[in-house]
């Protein structure tokens, strides 16, 4: 199982898009595991001179290039041979370190889920100090919480009749998920729709509260550690991407509408459901109103998230 590293630098970063042709930054073979660095943070947002807390050369060099785009700060796109429109990638989460001592928080008048409430007279930017022993970080009030980072971008490309997608939206191919469940050890699945799937990854969050409601999380820099395998048409298909962990099954739901999106969340846990059981649709759509926790995963993406919760050792008969 080769092991690769994929360092964030303006040769291997992009602002914000996910596009069928965008060139891979590296290709790896189906089971090949992937280190890869992302940064986060705009030139203007940084923390400033004398407040502790360290910008990293790599970050720098990146504003210096004056790269195009907007969002998100992604690496990648990765490449995985072999990989075909109707496949299924199959991405393990191994690892997730902490990349830098600090993060952000932002509100901005008119994003959120309050637009127009907070504030009024512009946009608040709070720079959050983090003890990356301890994975804490501590707040200007005082409070201290305990950090669980993940990724809130990840995604492949779209299929090339969908052209160029921002990552602000989180849609069929993945992207800007925000699901705070996609910690290390957990398995995120995403349908292939473009040759090689070109996976990239970003937005790291510290830590965040299902909504993410003022828009923005713990925003800070982060490492993860990928192993990536194909499962080929033909022996499973999907058309939203869904995740695992060693203890639950995890359905997605994206759409403008909180209600639309429940329901997707909802038969794609009833797909799930039967496809590990056996049991009706009917049997599985009971079992998720006795069994299955959903939840508002983010309000603030345009595209609104939910997110489906069940036990796998509730799938046990007997």
């Amino acid at each position: 199982m080769p092991d690769h590293q994929l360092a964030a630098t303006p040769e291997t970063v992009h602002w914000g898009r996910f596009w069928s042709d965008l060139p891979a930054v590296m290709t790896v073979a189906p089971g090949d595991r992937v280190t890869i660095q992302t940064l986060t943070g705009r030139d203007n947002g940084l923390p400033p001179e004398g407040s502790g807390m360290t910008v990293a050369p790599e970050l720098r060099a990146i504003h210096a290039a004056n790269l195009p785009g907007q969002a998100h700060l992604l690496t990648g796109p990765v490449a995985i041979d072999g990989a075909m429109p109707g496949d299924v990638l199959k991405i393990d989460i191994e690892r997730i370190e902490l990349g830098a001592d600090w993060g952000f928080n932002l509100v901005r008048p008119a994003a959120g889920t309050l637009p127009g409430e907070f504030p009024v007279s512009g946009q608040t930017l709070t720079h959050i100090p983090i003890d990356r022993n301890a994975r804490t970080c501590r707040l200007p009030w005082g409070a201290t919480l305990q950090l669980n980072p993940f990724f809130g971008v990840m995604g492949v490309a779209p299929a090339p009749e969908w052209g160029e997608l921002t990552s602000i939206q989180p849609r069929m191919n993945g992207g800007n998920m925000d699901l705070k469940l996609l910690t290390a050890g957990a398995t995120l699945y995403l349908p292939v729709h473009a040759e090689g799937a070109l996976f990239s990854c970003g937005d790291g969050h510290g830590c965040q509260g299902d909504g993410e409601v003022c828009i923005t999380a713990l925003e800070t820099a982060l490492t993860g550690t990928f192993r990536f395998e194909l499962l080929k048409a033909g022996t499973t298909a999907i058309d939203m991407p869904r995740a695992e962990t060693a203890e639950e099954l995890i359905s997605m739901g994206f759409h403008a509408s909180l209600d639309t999106a429940l329901q997707i969340a909802l038969r794609q846990m009833i797909a799930m459901i039967c496809e590990r059981t056996g049991i009706t649709p009917t049997e599985a759509y009971q079992f998720c109103s006795l069994a299955v926790d959903f939840a508002v995963t983010q309000s603030v993406n345009q595209e609104k998230g939910v997110h489906g919760r069940l036990r796998k050792s509730l799938l046990a008969k007997g």
